[in-house]
């Protein structure tokens, strides 16, 4: 089994300009309620993201530094619906839209999408900009533990479908239960190298 991620939190900005510097970048994306943070504290030795149940938690560009790596991962806030005031959900897209095209060092955008109940209308759009804007981006399907194991071959081939990438390239976790952690760190690993 891979080593737990080191993670250390760095800062947490609404503004691209005050982030940190980092020599490679990896970043969290997905509708609210996904387990972006959840996954974020999964993948570590520690909590490092604050964790809620009410969709939301997230509001600013959480910053985590990975180990001596030079790199660093990025938590957003969620879209879709959010328990935030409408003006500070207002100025998350344009700070996200901002952060994805302007940011230097992004290497990798990680789109989460709930394993349980499939992509959504959000997550698709998400993934039709990314691609538009030529900018990489790979699958990871949260909640696999809620998939009954009956049922966990034809809704990868569902998944997948509906994101419009070989079920092969969707990566699969648990934050609950663990399953697909080490995976994705070894991707991580790699993006940051």
């Amino acid at each position: 089994m891979s080593k737990p991620l080191q993670l250390e939190f760095l800062a947490a900005t609404d503004r691209v300009d005050r982030m940190p510097d980092s020599r490679a970048e990896i970043v969290v994306v997905g509708r609210s309620n996904v387990g972006k943070s959840s996954l974020l504290n999964a993948l570590g030795s520690k909590s490092v993201a604050p964790v809620s149940k009410s969709p939301g938690r997230t509001q600013t560009l959480g910053c985590f530094a990975v180990g001596k790596t030079g790199g660093t991962l990025v938590d957003c806030p969620g879209y879709g619906f959010a328990k935030a005031p409408q003006a500070v959900r207002d100025g998350w897209l344009p700070m996200i839209t901002e952060y994805l095209l302007a940011r230097e060092p992004l290497v990798m955008v990680l789109v989460l999408v709930d394993g349980e109940i499939g992509p959504t209308v959000d997550d698709r759009s998400m993934l039709n900009w990314l691609r538009e804007n030529d900018l990489p981006c790979t699958v990871v399907a949260t909640k696999h533990d809620k998939v009954k194991p009956s049922m966990r071959d034809k809704r990868a081939r569902e998944l997948a479908s509906r994101c419009a990438v070989p079920p092969e390239q969707v990566l699969w976790v648990s934050a609950a239960k663990g399953s697909g952690l080490p995976a994705l760190r070894e991707r991580i690993h790699e993006w940051l190298a």
